[in-house]
């Protein structure tokens, strides 16, 4: 099973793909210096494989990256960012 993670600024949404189908994404609105994340989405056919986290690596590392920080008001980033201590630097 091969991933790749995207940022889909045209869209507002981090996408994952596995094996070339969309299964799932991470959407989010830009502020000052921050990424807000607000809805998290993985398909049925996909959960309970490690989509959902995969996802979340991939756009907090994004994140990280561009130098950014995070408001998870996503229930499912929001868990996520707290079961990962090496992300809760991030948080703003």
């Amino acid at each position: 099973m091969s991933t790749e993670i995207t940022d889909n600024a045209e869209r507002g949404r981090y996408e994952i793909r596995v094996d070339g189908d969309l299964a799932g994404f991470a959407e989010y609105e830009r502020g000052e210096g921050a990424v807000v994340f607000t809805h998290t989405e993985v398909d049925s056919a996909f959960e309970g494989k490690g989509v959902g986290s995969a996802l979340a690596r991939g756009a907090l590392d994004d994140v990280r990256a561009k130098g950014r920080s995070v408001v998870p008001l996503c229930p499912f980033i929001k868990k996520w960012i707290g079961r990962h201590p090496d992300y809760q630097d991030l948080v703003r």
